[in-house]
């Protein structure tokens, strides 16, 4: 599960200094402000570790693509799989099932209306 969106990014659009922060809150599906305030909290009780660990981060981290997800929606679906696969495939699985079950319901209303088409598909059989 190594493709481009579930990668961690430097997040460059919404930064405020290198955008790690904001690459952090992408990933998570975390508000940008909250990792900020987290990280604010962080610097003061642990900061020998943590700012210089930042300073390699906005170094080591990729520039997120500009065009990585097409909306909003598909952005949110990534979060949600990176923090739990098999919940989202479960969803994706049930709304496929709907699907599945929906075309079924038309599909056997519209043969058994029609009765030529009823006759053309059971002789290809």
């Amino acid at each position: 599960m190594n493709t481009p969106r579930t990668t961690l990014y430097r997040d460059k659009q919404n930064a405020k200094l290198m955008g790690v922060c904001s690459g952090i809150a992408d990933y998570t599906g975390v508000n940008p402000l909250w990792v900020r305030l987290g990280f604010l909290v962080l610097l003061f009780t642990i900061a020998p570790i943590l700012l210089p660990a930042y300073f390699i981060a906005g170094l080591l981290l990729n520039k997120k693509p500009p065009h990585l997800y097409v909306d909003q929606d598909e952005s949110k679906y990534w979060q949600r799989m990176r923090q739990n696969p098999k919940r989202t495939v479960r969803e994706v699985r049930g709304k496929f099932r709907d699907i599945d079950r929906r075309l079924a319901e038309v599909e056997t209303f519209y043969v058994s209306s029609n009765p030529r088409l009823n006759s053309e598909i059971e002789r290809l059989r």
